[in-house]
Formats: structure tokens, sequence, C-alpha cells
């Protein structure tokens, strides 16, 4: 009966689950009715299979738990790859983060710190070094009003200022009086003095009126641009403030700044 196709152990754990075809099945019954040993190995397969399926028995029809739904450990498995994928994509992500947000903060702070605007005495010393290197080297027109004209000058500065206003006189110190003119900052009007040595080296001070640093003792200031260096005195007095600038060392200037000072304080 058998067709010369060997008898496996496949086949006999296939005869026991009953997943033979009929052919197949008689096969393998004529092959156990004339092999003992092979029948008896048989006869525990399948006493095995029954007392497993008694013991599966109360479980078997039950539902299948969500946490063994095959649809959900493939979700959950491809949830812990992208969590491991993403882990160290986050972190660099945060990182390249913390550099653009460093970056951008610490640019944006360095261009808070370029142009931050001056105020106070600072404010007021850069405002009349310029306006020195502006007007100092006019040679035809340095001032608006002459020293001819000083009263009034005088009344036409403290009346834009809406301060009293005094001109020290620095002769006495080798300096004559040349005039004087209105100028403008970014802090409101303010006016500008000029003096003059015998041999042309010019001297100018600066007032305006101050919100910050209304009472401020005397700061030397010494600064170059362009090849040009430019010294300064600058100090403020109830609420006015007062720079004496020049092409020297503001060294130099301050025994100018005391006498300037002394004057004012006696006339105002």
């Amino acid at each position: 009966m058998n067709a010369g196709r060997p008898i496996t152990e496949e086949d006999l754990q296939a005869y026991v689950d009953g997943a033979l075809d009929a052919g197949r099945r008689a096969e393998i019954e004529d092959y156990l009715a004339r092999h003992a040993e092979a029948a008896q190995r048989v006869a525990t397969y399948t006493l095995q299979r029954a007392a497993l399926r008694e013991a599966l028995a109360p479980i078997v029809d039950a539902p299948v738990p969500d946490s063994l739904n095959l649809a959900r450990l493939i979700e959950a498995r491809r949830d812990r790859q992208a969590r491991a994928w993403a882990g160290p994509w986050r972190n660099l992500a945060a990182a390249v983060l913390l550099l653009v947000v460093g970056g951008a903060g610490g640019w944006s702070m360095h261009g808070m710190a370029a142009k931050a605007p001056l105020s106070g005495v600072n404010a007021l010393t850069q405002e009349a070094m310029d306006n020195y290197r502006v007007y100092a080297a006019d040679s035809l027109r340095p001032v608006e009003m002459r020293a001819g004209e000083e009263q009034q000058l005088l009344q036409w500065v403290s009346k834009r200022l809406d301060r009293p206003v005094a001109v020290p006189d620095l002769s006495a110190s080798g300096y004559r009086f040349m005039g004087g003119r209105l100028i403008a900052t970014a802090h409101g009007a303010g006016a500008m003095f000029f003096y003059d040595d015998a041999g042309g080296n010019r001297i100018a001070m600066m007032v305006r009126p101050m919100t910050v640093d209304m009472d401020a003792p005397m700061s030397e200031h010494r600064q170059e641009t362009a090849g040009q260096m430019v010294g300064g005195v600058t100090w403020s007095n109830q609420g006015m403030g007062y720079s004496l600038v020049a092409d020297a060392p503001p060294q130099a200037l301050h025994p100018l700044a005391d006498e300037a000072r002394r004057q004012i304080r006696a006339k105002i």
C-alpha cells in the first residue's frame, strides 16, 4: 500500500494533529500497523495532545487580550523604533536649537551693546567732541555771534536753553573769547563757546541742560578719531552740563575747566 514515499516524523506529527488527507492517513495507519515502536510513540503523542487541549480548554474561546493583539504588537514595535530614532535626533535638534538661540541671543546682545545710546555726562562729552571737530576747524565762521555780541549771544542762548547761561573769562590763561553758536544734539539744544590763544589754538566749552547726571563731578575724556585726538573735561551742576574740549590732553585742560566752573558758579 505504501507507494514508496518514506514515513517521516513530520508525517507522524501531522497524523496526530489530523492534518493529513485521506490517502496519506491510510498510508500512515498501514505503517503503524507494521511498526510497533512508531505506533507506541504516536499513541504517546496523542495522549499529550489530548492533555494539552484539556488544559487550555478554558482559554481557547476567550478573546485575545489587547496586549497580545498582533496589530497592536506591530504598532508598539514601530513606536519603540521611532522613539529609539527620535531620542538621538531630538537631542541633536535641541543642541542645534540651543546653539541657534544662544548665537542669536549673543549676537543680539552684541548689537545692543554696540548700539547702546550714551547718556548723561558721557553723551555730553561725545556731543562736545563731535561739534568741536566740526566747528573748530572752520577758519571762516566757527561761531554765529562774535565776542562783540556777547550780551546778545547770552540772551539768545539762555532763551533757547530756557536756562541762564554764563561765559567764563579765560583771558588770564591766555585764551581770548571768540563768540558762540547754538548746536543741536540728541538731547536737545545746546550751545558752544569758542576761545583761541595767540597761536591760533582753539578750545570750546559746550553747555546744555541735563536730564541724567544732573550734578556730576569733573571727569576727563580723551578720544582719537581719524587721526585727530580730542581731549575733554566734563561736569554738571544743578541740571546744566558743561564740557571743555580741545585738541589737547584732558590733563592740560583740567586747570581751565576748574577756572571756568569757578566763574560760572559765581555768575549764576
